[in-house]
């Protein structure tokens, strides 16, 4: 009878334990998949950014140096996107992203602001089309930043509440890291002003 109240307790253990396993791998992949919806987002980002540059270049002939900072800026942002991908949670990766994205945030908003400049540019229909595609991307980016921060969060909260830490600690589910912009970079908190 013993045997099978202590059998009892141990099966009921196993079954408590594999059940907030499953919570935990259940809730790191919300957030990975909340990634993924920024990788989305940011890839569409990516990909309108050399369609800008193409149609303010034959109007910026003397703007040069600011069409290779926005080529330049896309290329890390790209490389930022790639190193988080491969990780995604990772503090390390998630720092690499924020300052990629905010150095892109800058080029872009010196572009936008450089392109004020010439009226038939900023008439033109393309010019037009491009700039509220990209502050509709903004936008989205937005969203699935805090999507995803909110899924990290989620995640955090389980890993961390007892007794779900003892198992996060047996099978090593690291901290994941949110998706924050630094404070005290200004340019960087703010979405490329884009206005015609």
């Amino acid at each position: 009878m013993i045997l099978l109240i202590f059998l009892g307790v141990v099966v009921a253990f196993a079954l408590w334990a594999v059940g907030i396993y499953n919570g935990l791998v259940t809730a790191r992949n919300a957030f990975k998949n909340a990634f993924a919806q920024i990788d989305v987002q940011l890839q569409r980002r990516f990909d309108l950014i050399p369609n800008l540059v193409e149609t303010v270049k034959g109007y910026m002939t003397h703007e040069r140096q600011t069409l290779e900072a926005v080529t330049q800026a896309r290329n890390l942002a790209q490389a930022g996107l790639s190193a988080a991908k491969a990780d995604p949670g990772d503090p390390a990766a998630m720092a690499q992203l924020a300052q990629s994205q905010g150095v892109l945030n800058g080029a872009l908003g010196r572009l936008l602001a450089v392109s004020e400049a010439y009226p038939d540019l900023k008439a033109s229909q393309n010019m037009m089309q491009l700039t509220e595609e990209l502050t509709s991307t903004e936008n989205k980016v937005a969203f699935a930043r805090q999507a995803y921060n909110d899924a990290v969060m989620a995640y955090n909260n389980k890993r961390e509440v007892f007794p779900s830490s003892v198992v996060a600690g047996m099978f090593n589910f690291k901290e994941a890291a949110l998706l924050d912009i630094p404070a005290d970079r200004a340019e960087v908190r703010e979405a490329p002003k884009v206005s015609f």
